[in-house]
């Protein structure tokens, strides 16, 4: 059987390899502890399982969807961003929910992208940006974010030929690997440089709402002459802990999110309507969830930090999102020390390196663990450090 060159060329994802291995762990009747993957641990809150039961119950809520969802959601997600940026959006034209906000920004490039085009993507990064851009037959052009320019690209360093074929610019603050955050100083050079070049920028900023130490991140479309350019993703799977249920949103220039509204009525059939209702509980109701949960974490944040430190991971505490990005130890790369974490003492991390070349010599641990996984994990992880002594 013959597959299309766009399903070839497509690397394995990241994901599914480390669950492949840490499956053939278990098989062998072996515990592993996961710091893998950012999957929160704490339960959806009560109310939006509640609301969701409700809804599920009523018939007519067991139809097909619309395409751009109900009115209620578009507007309780401009509400909800009004409240929390001071952002202004049409609800009938600048916000579209989305099956997850992966979904959105896995199509998106097919918006923008065509043969050819070149979609500036951050290295390390999520991999679906540059896969997106891959299945859209244009190419990937990896921005290096590196440490000593505090994990963010440096925007004036691409080739002057690259951005002549460039047409989209993925940024992704607070980060994903790296837990770095952005300022609005940062957002505003962006949008100049995007509007220099014929850019549209594309800003994943699911993680705005995990935040410690009273950090309060940013939102991209605060920057001026960001609605000119550029739209944002947002997850209610982060913020609500509800990543199963596969609701997201993208807000910002009509234009941007019209085209995306297009392509994906042509190829899905919306939201199931009782977890769109689920979701405006989530975004009008308490949202006292939140500050707990960031409570949560930052203690296990300060744990593990604690612990990495005393064997010999250098790692800074994260201001926001759901990871910590530690330097492996001499002697190692990412893939190596991943593995050697694994076979020896059965906890899994991920490598850096597979969230692109300029992530060698890190891994990212996730927060998402239950608290006496965490303690037993941890415990390895310093038996690790003792048998190298």
């Amino acid at each position: 059987m013959r597959l299309a060159k766009r399903v070839e060329k497509l690397p394995p994802y990241l994901f599914v390899e480390i669950s492949r291995k840490i499956a053939e762990k278990k098989a062998r009747g072996e515990e592993v502890i996961s710091f893998a993957i950012g999957d929160p641990d704490i339960p959806t809150p009560k109310h939006v399982i509640d609301r969701l039961c409700e809804a599920a119950r009523d018939p007519a809520n067991h139809r097909y969807p619309e395409s751009d969802s109900l009115p209620q959601l578009r507007r309780a997600v401009a509400q909800w961003y009004e409240r929390r940026f001071g952002l202004s959006f049409d609800p009938n034209k600048e916000v579209l929910p989305l099956i997850g906000s992966k979904e959105g920004i896995g199509h998106i490039a097919f918006c923008f992208i065509g043969s050819g085009d070149i979609a500036l993507v951050p290295d390390p990064g999520y991999p679906v940006y540059s896969v997106s851009a891959l299945l859209a037959d244009g190419e990937p052009y990896y921005l290096p974010l590196r440490e000593e320019n505090n994990w963010l690209p440096d925007l004036d360093a691409i080739p002057k030929d690259v951005l002549e074929k460039a047409r989209l610019l993925w940024i992704n603050y607070p980060n994903n690997p790296t837990a770095a955050v952005a300022d609005l100083e940062f957002f505003n050079r962006a949008v100049h440089f995007a509007k220099q070049h014929d850019l549209v920028v594309c800003h994943d900023g699911p993680y705005t709402e995990v935040a410690y130490d009273g950090y309060q991140p940013v939102s991209f479309m605060q920057a001026d002459g960001a609605m000119d350019i550029g739209v944002e993703f947002h997850s209610l799977s982060k913020s609500y802990n509800m990543t199963g249920w596969r609701i997201g949103m993208a807000v910002g220039n009509a234009t941007m999110i019209n085209a995306l509204m297009r392509l994906k009525s042509n190829l899905d059939s919306g939201i199931p309507q009782a977890i769109q209702y689920a979701a405006i509980e989530a975004l009008n109701g308490p949202q006292d969830c939140i500050h707990e949960h960031n409570a949560i974490y930052e203690r296990r944040r300060n744990l593990i930090i604690e612990v990495l430190n005393d064997i010999g991971l250098k790692a800074e505490p994260p201001k926001a999102s759901l990871y910590i990005w530690a330097k492996v130890p001499e002697g190692y790369n990412s893939m190596d020390f991943t593995a050697d974490l694994l076979d020896q003492v059965g906890v899994a991390v991920t490598p850096g390196v597979g969230y692109g070349k300029s992530g060698e010599g890190y891994v990212r641990l996730s927060l998402t663990i239950p608290d006496a996984a965490l303690v037993k994990g941890l415990s390895r992880l310093a038996n690790w450090r003792s048998t190298r002594r």
